[in-house]
């Protein structure tokens, strides 16, 4: 009796448990439906604006989406899908909001029922179908989504909206092929996943000859292995590196290769024959081709030939004397060891681009006179800053665009600590040509970090990356 009081006091208190998870699952999405709403909010104060001042639609949205990711500590494509999600809410989904408010469904209900639901907006817009349409989409959306996970809401809502449109499989597959896109996310360990979305006959084709090549991989390997090898490289056998001169098989040896009497030759060295253990497994071996492919292979034609004119770059660090034939100190192709001088003056003859640099005591390139930085300035300022230092933006460093914290225009020097990387959508935030009211500003500290300042008066800083971890 006593171990059966303790089994039900256990069952109780496990479903005391469940239940307050589900209450506060539903609590938190009705917090997140409050928070739509207030985003909606937004939405009419940010369309008010772009009425009073149309010409700068676009710098007056990037402004806000800035403002509430900054704020927030949300990145840029989130806050850019929430204020879509809570307009989507507001226009066309009265029942999936109410749902939301009353914790019935969740975030991710609502972002993919609003997905799908822009089918059925769109065929609504060009009079393909009648508003009262939306209604149904709404009724059987919510069949599913109250009961169902959001990634099985998002398979159902497609289907209705497809099917209360009209929508032809071809259609459908035509107007998904829009979607297809490349994307990396991070994981543990060092290792990322890349994700390719493609149309299906494509991925299908790309993993056939994936799976083709590898098998050829894994079939000369296989066959190499069992390849017999000449009986002087038996390694269970004591016998010289060479055979016997007086082998009949033997024609002469010549530089540490026999000449055999049929014509064929043999290095006597036993690590030119004896290839080092292909160990890597089957789906090892097909992401290492997968990757050559990707890293090695040129575009084709029939998609442009723009990566033709890239052309290699080498660095070169060269006293002025020695260009100027005074001496013939050598050089330093960088990263890689001294330069005859001779070639740096023929080098130098062909480059009409020259840069006046500042160097610290250390030798550091800290200052150009010029509007660029110098390539040794840039790949300080890639190591210093990883990414956009707009505060949560994770654009990396190379996908970003170096900015003049402090406007070259108005005096700002070409300095360290006067250049950070902004990624393209940030950076415009600066732009001249944007009117005060919506224009941000940046500056840097003493300590590498960044000010942002915002149109409504708010500072937001972004320290720079640490470069030390301690664990």
């Amino acid at each position: 009796m006593p171990l059966t009081t303790d089994l039900n006091l256990d069952l109780e208190e496990r479903r005391r448990v469940l239940d307050a998870w589900v209450d506060t699952r539903r609590r938190i999405a009705a917090l997140e439906a409050e928070a739509a709403d207030l985003l909606t909010e937004q939405i009419a104060i940010h369309d008010a604006d772009v009425s009073a001042s149309p010409f700068h639609r676009e710098a007056i949205h990037r402004s806000m989406i800035a403002e509430f990711s900054a704020a927030g500590h949300v990145s840029k494509g989130s806050m850019e899908f929430a204020f879509a999600d809570a307009h989507t809410l507001h226009t066309h989904l009265p029942a999936v909001r109410a749902a939301f408010a009353d914790g019935m469904i969740s975030v991710g209900h609502v972002r993919e029922i609003a997905r799908a639901c822009a089918l059925v907006a769109e065929a609504i817009r060009n009079r393909k179908a009648d508003p009262a349409v939306m209604e149904l989409f709404e009724t059987a959306a919510l069949v599913v989504a109250e009961r169902d996970t959001a990634a099985r809401t998002r398979a159902h809502a497609r289907q209705v909206a497809a099917a209360l449109v009209g929508e032809t499989l071809v259609e459908r597959h035509r107007r998904a092929a829009e979607e297809r896109c490349v994307t990396v996310r991070a994981l543990d360990d060092g290792l990322a996943l890349l994700t390719a979305v493609l149309p299906e006959w494509i991925a299908t084709a790309i993993s056939d000859r994936l799976n083709r090549m590898t098998r050829e991989v894994v079939r000369a390997r296989d066959t190499r292995e069992i390849l017999p090898q000449p009986w002087w490289f038996d390694e269970e056998v004591d016998h010289p590196d060479e055979p016997p001169l007086d082998d009949p098989s033997v024609d002469f040896v010549d530089g540490g290769v026999i000449h055999g009497a049929d014509g064929d030759t043999f290095a006597t060295d036993p690590e030119l024959t004896h290839f080092p253990a292909d160990t890597r497994t089957w789906k090892q071996t097909e992401t290492d081709l997968f990757s050559d492919l990707l890293l090695t292979a040129d575009p084709s034609t029939a998609h442009g030939d723009a990566l033709d004119g890239i052309q290699a770059r080498i660095q070169v660090t060269v006293a002025a004397t020695t260009l100027a034939g005074v001496d013939d100190r050598a050089a330093e192709l960088d990263g890689l060891g001294p330069l005859s001088p001779d070639i740096v003056r023929e080098l130098a003859g062909r480059n009409t681009g020259w840069t006046r640099l500042f160097l610290d005591p250390t030798g550091m390139v800290v200052e150009t006179d010029t509007y660029t930085p110098t390539e040794g300035m840039r790949r300080f300022l890639r190591a210093r800053d990883r990414h956009c230092r707009f505060p949560g933006c994770r654009m990396p460093a190379h996908r970003s665009e170096i900015d003049h914290n402090h406007d070259h225009a108005k005096g700002g020097k070409t300095r360290l600590d006067n250049l950070g990387h902004f990624c393209r959508g940030h950076h415009t935030l600066k732009h001249p040509d944007i009117p005060d009211p919506y224009r941000w500003t940046a500056q840097q500290e003493k300590d590498g970090s960044i000010t942002w300042h915002s149109p409504l008066g708010r500072d937001y800083a972004d320290p720079p990356p640490r470069r030390v971890m301690f664990v």
